[in-house]
């Protein structure tokens, strides 16, 4: 495992409280560890109620504000908004070259983000920005020829070292986040609006989830990703 302190690392989620749910407990160690930690919130997330009288726009307006605090749970450095509307990601232009301005923007190390190829049902949301993730990741925000407008704004390419996916369906690494489950779970429930169990039981449900790999890095909590490392 590579050594975190004074890495530059970028988080890319789909929505608020997703890349909680995946890999709160690394971001939090990593926090810990001395990690420079930017997270990208792809879209605002207002579609995530079952509340007929919330408008969208005050649905996403919480959820802004949750995500903030749980960023202060976590230990974030910084959270970007993008601001796209829940259940609307698009593979395209527009998408991939914000992914890439952020990428060059702050030079991660590392790039976390959500494993596109999850089999059967998925929220698209979450294969859409895994998808445009790593494309972003390669080749984008490495040629100098993508995006040569960003190259007068002084935005030069950057080669990412490591990705790791969350929710993935094939995991190579596992992290053990025993000192850092507490504030998983309390960033998680940050997102008050998303929890439709309460915290007792949402702890328990999370534990056992996150129990299921702990014993290969002997411990008793792990989160699980893909690593893909990038040749330089």
């Amino acid at each position: 495992m590579i050594d975190m302190r004074a890495k530059n690392v970028l988080v890319i989620t789909p929505h608020p409280d997703d890349a909680e749910s995946g890999a709160g407990g690394t971001i939090a160690k990593w926090a810990q560890e001395g990690a420079c930690i930017v997270l990208v919130v792809c879209t605002n997330g207002n579609k995530g109620t079952s509340d007929r009288s919330i408008l969208p726009e005050k649905i996403a307006a919480i959820r802004r504000e949750e995500q903030k605090a749980s960023g202060e749970v976590l230990g974030l450095s910084e959270i970007v908004f993008l601001d796209h509307h829940d259940q609307e990601l698009a593979d395209n232009d527009e998408f991939r070259k914000e992914l890439v301005r952020e990428i060059r923007r702050h030079k991660p190390d590392v790039v976390i983000t959500i494993d596109p190829g999850r089999k059967w049902i998925r929220h698209r949301d979450h294969f859409v920005t895994g998808r445009v993730a790593l494309d972003a990741v390669f080749p984008y925000a490495r040629d100098h020829l993508a995006y040569p407008s960003m190259l007068e704004n002084g935005l030069e390419p950057h080669k990412v070292e490591e990705v790791y996916l969350w929710g993935t369906d094939e995991p190579d690494v596992f992290i053990d986040i025993d000192e850092t489950f507490e504030k998983k779970v309390d960033a998680l429930y940050c997102h008050a609006s998303q929890m439709s169990r309460s915290k007792e039981e949402g702890t328990s449900r999370l534990r056992e989830r996150f129990s299921e790999h702990g014993y290969k890095v002997h411990s008793a909590l792990a989160e699980t990703f893909k690593r893909l490392q990038l040749r330089g």
